[in-house]
């Protein structure tokens, strides 16, 4: 091995003869086809990777894994950068460009590392207290805040990239490829199951492509890896997903997953980036490994110290040895095989520092076969370096576990790999709500009791033998194959035919000490990510914080990216000995999904830009959109905004449209206002009790208007409900409830009412509808009908009919939202632009004119109706609205009643609707401006309501506006102020009704 590299001349299974071309820190680099980004980074040599996020201290690789808590990168260039990408998982491709985040100016000189020179300052819940004084210096203080918050940085443009989705069905799902997974698929899949196996690596065979020497049936592990996969490949039942991450398992064996399916070719690379994995599975086998667990002494983050199992990795399946003279620091044999495979490899292993007095198993002889240095019952207390690891400090300890200064020396050396045993990757099984208990021979917590359909095999259950891994894993995958309903033989399992060491067990040192005082002799990280150290726990302790769940919260331990999966064992350890508690009476921190993190663009999938939410159009869509009607967003409806004529500015358009109607005719597609038809013998039982108003006694053929309140007593909705019949009624919404209300009455159908026989089904998109509205409306529809009377006496108000229209079969309901004479026709919508042309080309002589939503809002707001959603925020009652009389007052019961009668609800200085006209009758408040009574110099100011609708009204012939004021039905006649940016704008308070106050024009 070359002493001026760090790439070994033939191990790994890299393709040498790709080599790839990247750059990190605008510094080019060369790696090849097979590596990581942190792999090719070790290669080359470069130990600083990053800052930590508080202290800003240099951090290098750590892992070999999704666990990195350190080697957190800036992936990417423009529309396509993305923050917090691990290195250890980001494989390099040419041409790939990345950065270190969270250092200014650079990675090498980073102003922020003065945090660690001021870091007893700032310990853990330093922010709960520090920012608290003067309150008056928060806004200076939230500057400062959010301008440190977070690492990277997200990108500012549209993300150019494609993201897919997809469903899929299973009898058995495995998580974790390595041999337990492996081989629990191999026996599902011979015996007939639909298989789906998956993993978050690059390759099938996890820890198995990191070993030398083991064999599988006889042949070398990766060989047996690569038959295996090929076998698994061959059979049709069987989904073999690479590059794909299990991140959350939720109820009923769903399982998500995220695969990242061309992010490892490179921007612009065909195909989706990622895919979205949902997943029923009958039975899941839960595989994912173990992760090793660090120790925790002082000094602990310097770059060039690692993890012992990923250095293997890095040497064995990348060709990448950590440094050129190594110290390894353990308590297990595990850190053993990676010394032995270093000298194996040509590197220099200085020595091996075992915490444990006699440490004397197979593994700890080949080392002293090999001529190692053993230094046994000694502790690593301490590091020396900045940017990379110069040396260690080394103590004896004697057998309480306190460093006694014998023997105490200094080893120089550039990389210092560490082992503390390992945690089982229970992170999904807890998320699946199954139970886990506390191994004391593994000092971790492994699975107990499953709570979904779930099955555990390999490293999770602490099986960290190759051969246990295989023996549990086909006995998992066939158990899992049998649950589904399979019984064809799995075969015969495969087994390990190499030598495997009998180990002995670890020494379970939770703190290793430095001979100084907790805080004094250097800093004992437990969480690398968030700087949280064995101090602030202890501080955490001390201040009362001895619940895990909040000394999370308190330390922001376990809070990163890696959500602590190599700290929480070790917090929760340390918090056990500072109470003088086994650790699971301490407990564990509740594992939530995502696993690790996932990009926001694999669960948007397709729906972005016009996909994001379905675009819904009426029948008449195409007619309108020959007319030139602009339109609007109405919940997912596309409804014409007005109608402008050549030359025509909106105000022009609108003042026309509203014109036309209160003095000719005009047609409105109401086509998207809410339908759900209501049939059942207790379908008007139901009605009195989700509207304010009675509806036992309405006639068939008679409509009513009705207020819906939630159980607050707020106006949740509100419509015109018709009884077709004695049974069934036609229930309206507003276009932008319509599903709302359909889920809330199927709610209270299904949970509080179960014994009432209602139906209820959304008819929305059957019906299309038109309103005829103004003086004229009579005549234009009698020109279209001859078997509809129309005539007052035999059609009148808030009634309906059934007849041909223009020769169509039609509903017809003489209501009204502009308070003018009204007809809504509604036909199937097959019908519905035949409709809208008759009544176009027959009210052609009475000048017909179809007006838009922002017109129906000025005629409606001239007869101060109100828009539920724009004079309502969920906050007014139909007391608050001037409504009283849509409340029915001998009504033993309905939703919202009892919440009328709460103190805060009767109050009289709640906030009511009124109207406002402005002192300048052209000038038109903006809508949303804030009310105020008194006008001061300058804000603050005292706001006592805000403006809901504002229009300009040509039938008024002036602005007029409404707004929700507090005690504002005591303030009529009272003027009030609306201060903008530029100016005031002052108002009287009247009633909200502006035009046809008697309402004589319902009548034409």
């Amino acid at each position: 091995m070359s002493r001026q590299s760090h790439r070994h001349p033939e191990r790994g299974r890299i393709d040498r003869d790709q080599p790839l071309r990247f750059t990190f820190n605008n510094r080019a680099y060369y790696g090849y086809k097979g590596d990581t980004l942190a792999s090719a980074l070790l290669a080359n040599g470069v130990a600083l990777v990053g800052r930590s996020f508080k202290y800003h201290r240099p951090r290098g690789i750590m892992t070999a894994g999704s666990e990195e808590p350190n080697g957190l990168v800036q992936l990417g260039e423009g529309a396509r950068t993305e923050p917090n990408i691990r290195a250890p998982q980001a494989e390099l491709y040419d041409g790939l460009v990345a950065s270190s985040q969270n250092c200014w100016p650079s990675v090498d000189l980073d102003i922020g590392e003065t945090n660690s020179l001021l870091s007893r300052i700032f310990p853990a819940g330093f922010y709960y207290k520090t920012f608290m004084w003067p309150k008056s210096a928060w806004m200076t203080y939230e500057h400062f805040i959010r301008r440190a918050a977070g690492l990277g940085k997200g990108p500012t443009e549209p993300d150019p990239d494609r993201y897919d989705k997809q469903y899929s069905y299973c009898d058995v799902l495995i998580v974790g490829a390595g041999p337990a997974g492996l081989a629990a698929a191999l026996a599902a899949g011979r015996m007939g199951a639909r298989v789906i196996l998956a993993d978050e690596q690059s390759e099938f065979g996890g820890q198995l492509l990191s070993s030398a020497g083991e064999t599988i049936d006889g042949r070398p592990a990766a060989e047996w890896v690569a038959d295996a996969v090929a076998e698994l490949a061959a059979m049709p039942e069987v989904k073999l997903l690479s590059r794909t991450t299990a991140f959350g398992y939720y109820d009923y064996n769903y399982v998500a997953l995220a695969e990242r399916v061309t992010d490892h070719l490179g921007p612009g690379a065909q195909g989706p980036r990622q895919r979205l994995w949902r997943v029923r599975a009958k039975q899941v086998v839960l595989a994912p490994g173990a992760i090793e667990r660090p120790l925790v002494f002082a000094d602990n983050d310097r770059p060039g110290t690692m993890l012992a199992s990923a250095a293997r990795t890095y040497l064995n399946r990348y060709g990448v040895t950590p440094g050129h003279k190594t110290v390894l620091f353990t308590n297990n044999d595990g850190a053993y095989r990676t010394a032995l495979d270093l000298v194996d490899a040509g590197s220099s292993v200085a020595a091996i520092i075992d915490l444990r007095a006699e440490p004397r198993g197979e593994l700890v002889q080949a080392a002293r076969a090999k001529g190692i240095e053993l230094l046994a019952g000694h502790a690593v207390t301490g590091t020396l370096g900045h940017k990379r690891i110069k040396a260690v400090k080394i103590m004896a300890l004697n057998a309480a576990g306190d460093a006694v200064g014998g023997g105490a020396r200094q080893m120089d050396c550039d990389a210092l790999l560490v082992s503390g045993g390992w945690n089982p990757t229970v992170h999904l099984y807890s998320q699946s709500r199954g139970t886990l208990r506390f191994d004391e021979a593994l000092a971790s917590f492994v699975p107990s009791k499953p709570h979904e359909a779930t099955l555990t095999a390999g490293a999770i259950n602490g099986a960290l033998r190759s051969s246990d891994c295989l023996a549990q894993g086909f006995e998992a995958g066939a158990s899992a194959a049998r649950a589904a309903g399979f019984e064809a033989s799995p075969g015969t399992a495969p087994a390990l035919t190499s030598a495997e060491p009998a180990e002995e067990p670890l020494r379970a040192l939770w703190l290793v000490p430095s001979g100084k005082p907790l805080g004094q002799g250097g800093k004992h990280f437990v969480d690398h990510q968030n700087d949280v150290t064995a101090a602030d726990v202890a501080l955490a302790n001390r201040e009362g914080y001895r619940s895990v769940e909040h000394l999370k919260r308190y330390t922001t331990m376990g809070m990163g990216t890696d959500q602590g999966k190599t700290s929480n064992v070790n917090a929760l350890a340390i918090l056990a000995d500072l109470r003088d508690a086994q650790i699971p009476e301490v407990g564990f921190t509740t594992f939530r999904a995502p696993y690790t993190p996932v990009t926001i663009g694999a669960f948007v999938g397709h729906e972005k830009g016009d996909l994001f939410d379905p675009i819904r159009r009426t029948p008449m869509h195409g007619w309108h959109e020959k007319a030139g009607a602009l339109f609007e967003n109405v919940g997912q409806w596309k409804r014409p905004w007005y109608y402008p004529r050549p030359g025509e500015t909106m105000h022009d358009a609108v003042n026309r449209e509203v014109k036309a109607t209160r003095t000719s005719v005009g047609i409105v597609d109401a086509s998207t206002l809410g339908k759900i038809d209501l049939q059942g013998p207790d379908t008007a039982k139901l009605l009195n009790m989700v509207y304010t108003n009675a509806w036992a006694k309405l006639e068939v053929g008679r409509c009513r208007y009705g207020l819906m309140c939630g159980e607050d007593g707020m106006v949740f909705d509100d419509g015109v409900t018709t009884r077709l019949a004695e049974n069934h009624f036609l229930m309206s919404t507003t276009t932008g409830n319509a599903a709302r209300v359909l889920a809330w009455l199927e709610e209270w159908l299904q949970t509080e009412w179960p014994e009432m026989k209602v139906y209820c089904t959304s008819v929305t998109e059957q019906w299309a509808t038109v309103g005829i509205n103004g003086p004229m409306a009579r005549r234009l529809l009698s020109e279209l009908t001859t078997d509809i009377p129309l005539e007052d006496a035999a059609f009148p108000f808030m009634s309906y009919k059934e007849g041909h229209v223009a020769g169509i079969p039609s509903r017809v309901m003489r209501i009204s939202f502009t308070g003018e004479l009204t007809y809504e026709v509604n036909v199937p919508s097959s019908y519905g632009l035949a409709l809208w042309e008759a009544l176009m080309a027959a009210g052609e002589k009475y000048g017909v004119t179809p007006y838009g939503t922002e017109a129906m809002h000025v005629l409606r707001a001239e007869k101060g109706f109100i828009i539920v959603g724009q004079e309502t925020d969920g906050t007014q009652t139909p007391q608050d609205l001037g409504m009283d009389w849509a409340i029915a007052k001998s009504k033993p019961d309905f939703l919202g009643k009892r919440a009328h009668k709460r103190v805060d609800t009767a109050r009289p200085d709640r906030k009511h609707l009124v109207g406002l006209l402005t002192e300048n009758p052209s000038e038109i408040i903006p809508e949303g401006g804030q009310v105020v009574a008194e006008l001061e110099k300058k804000p603050p100011m005292v706001m006592i309501g805000h403006v809901t609708s504002s229009y300009y009204s040509p039938n008024v012939g002036r602005s007029i506006a409404m707004a929700v004021l507090k005690n504002g039905r005591n303030r009529m006649g009272d003027t009030v102020f609306i201060p903008l940016v530029d100016r005031t704008i002052r108002a009287k308070v009247t009633e909200a009704r502006f035009f046809d106050i008697e309402g004589t024009r319902l009548n034409g």
